[in-house]
């Protein structure tokens, strides 16, 4: 099956049935066909050919939500790229894929033209909301008026899909290809196990530009589900009044939106809520605990997923009680182990790198072999492949994954290594800290210390407060040597903190 079949399939069962919400946009699932068809034609009859690349750069508003459906009609390769990005991460990636077309909205245009002066290509540009005095910049409102003109035949689920690129945080960005069957599996993955049906109101706060966000929409098309898109979360009591309104049942956070969401005072219920996820990077016990307090009525399902196969895991939400700390087993329909550097599986208990195995899992990097032979590796049995997620983990008894932290997040403290990401779980169960990061900083006795930054909302809470609570709780290894208030951490453009951002102007102070 292709990801465009998803949208046809429940558009002919219930085109009446609303699709997208934003704003005060509504599009019915029959519209939201009918002006992906307009727009995917649009594009052919201006020389977007199968297999070409077409970049989407666009905040989360409706006319993106076509604009996903549109390239993939057109038997294109959607590449959607966060519009936080600047002129030459922007650059960067039009000149790795090399497309034939960028979507975007008017005030990113000249960004976008600027970007793509040196890209070895004519790009078709589509513009939304707004005229722009660029030369050739064809109108987005146009190309769906236009009468569509036929489509062409449908490929196969082999077919390349998407290229999404990741962070870059250790380096360049990579393009993660995933195919169309990639993607139906992983979407369908994923509603099995959180429960999805027609009656589901998903909130739609993470860019669409992202793995999570994206996953979203693809979810909810698949099952009929209504989206509501929002572009941010810098207003989050305007945000949850919105959810309110729509009676949304389904929640996708990440801990900062959790932390805020906590902080806030007076926080009404959201009587229609069934669920809430987390994904993208580990939840503080503290905030589950907070979450679950706040919106008892919902279940809570606790995640780990990664760009190159959209999800892994999952905890069940009535194991959370019991096993708060934990990201649960293998998502369905495929396989998660913890192993040694040789690729052994590890007892329980033991430290490892987590591999996944499925349906799921990219086809590699765009153009990377290197790093795709980095990453997908042969398994012990002819014919497998094992994504390497280069994260740590372990398992308990029962076979229940617990996040240790990233490889390159592991610091040598007087010859003992310790896991940031552990030392932060203590961090965020202190009273009256917001959200922390911990990094390693150069000492003249130790090698390395912990230097810990932490968001507070009790103005009175001091370091020594915060260090007491520490060394309550960890080994004396683990407590930070200092602590740096400040009123806000660096976040990358999917909201996870930025550990590199902390640490960089730690060393400019």
């Amino acid at each position: 099956m292709r990801v465009e079949t998803l949208l046809r399939n429940t558009a002919a069962a219930n085109p009446g049935r609303i699709a997208v919400t934003a704003e005060e946009t509504r599009l019915s699932y029959g519209v939201l066909d009918d002006k992906s068809d307009r727009l995917a034609s649009a594009l052919l009859a201006r020389g977007v050919r199968r297999g070409d690349r077409v970049v989407v750069f666009m905040e989360n508003i409706w006319e993106m939500t076509v604009a996903v459906f549109a390239v993939l009609k057109a038997g294109a390769v959607l590449c959607p790229v966060n519009p936080s990005l600047k002129a030459d991460g922007l650059r960067f990636v039009l000149g790795d894929c090399r497309p034939s077309a960028i979507l975007t909205q008017a005030k990113y245009a000249r960004l976008c033209e600027e970007a793509g002066r040196d890209v070895p290509v004519s790009l078709i540009t589509v513009v939304a909301r707004g005229a722009v005095a660029i030369p050739g910049v064809l109108a987005f409102d146009d190309c769906v008026a236009e009468e569509p003109d036929g489509l062409p035949e449908a490929g196969t689920g082999d077919d390349l899909a998407m290229i999404i690129y990741t962070s870059g945080s250790t380096g360049n960005a990579k393009g993660v290809m995933m195919t169309h069957a990639n993607i139906v599996a992983a979407s369908g993955s994923i509603a099995a196990y959180l429960e999805n049906s027609a009656d589901d109101v998903i909130l739609g706060i993470l860019p669409l530009s992202f793995t999570y966000g994206l996953y979203q929409l693809l979810v909810a098309v698949r099952v009929g589900a209504r989206l509501v898109l929002q572009k941010n979360f810098a207003f989050p009591h305007a945000v949850l009044a919105a959810a309110r309104a729509e009676g949304i049942t389904g929640l996708p956070l990440v801990p900062t939106m959790a932390a805020m969401i906590l902080s806030m005072k007076d926080v009404e219920p959201l009587p229609t809520l069934r669920y809430i996820t987390n994904a993208a990077a580990a939840l503080p016990t503290a905030h589950v605990a907070g979450l679950t307090e706040l919106f008892p009525q919902a279940c809570l399902y606790l995640m780990y997923g990664l760009t190159e196969c959209a999800r892994a895991t999952f905890l069940p939400p009535e194991e959370v009680d019991q096993r708060p700390d934990s990201v649960g087993k293998a998502i369905p329909g495929t396989e998660v182990l913890v192993v040694d550097e040789t690729g052994r599986s590890l007892p329980a208990g033991t430290v490892g790198e987590l591999v996944v195995r499925g349906p799921h899992v990219m086809q590699g990097y765009w153009e990377n072999p290197a790093s795709t032979g980095a990453v997908l590796r042969p398994g012990p049995k002819p014919g497998e492949r094992w994504l390497h997620t280069g994260d740590l983990f372990r398992t308990d008894a029962a076979g229940f994954l617990y996040f240790v932290g990233r490889k390159d997040d592991i610091v040598k403290v007087g010859g003992e290594k310790i896991a940031l990401s552990q030392v932060e779980a203590a961090l965020h169960a202190c009273r009256g800290v917001v959200a922390a990061v911990v990094v390693g900083v150069p000492d003249p006795v130790l090698g390395m210390a912990l230097r810990a930054v932490a968001v507070v909302s009790d103005p009175t809470l001091t370091e020594r407060d915060v260090l007491r609570h520490c060394a309550g709780i960890l080994p004396e290894s683990m407590v930070p040597k200092s602590v740096e208030f400040r009123a806000e951490l660096p976040l990358t453009a999917s909201g996870k903190v930025s550990r590199r951002l902390v640490t960089e102007a730690g060393e400019k102070e």
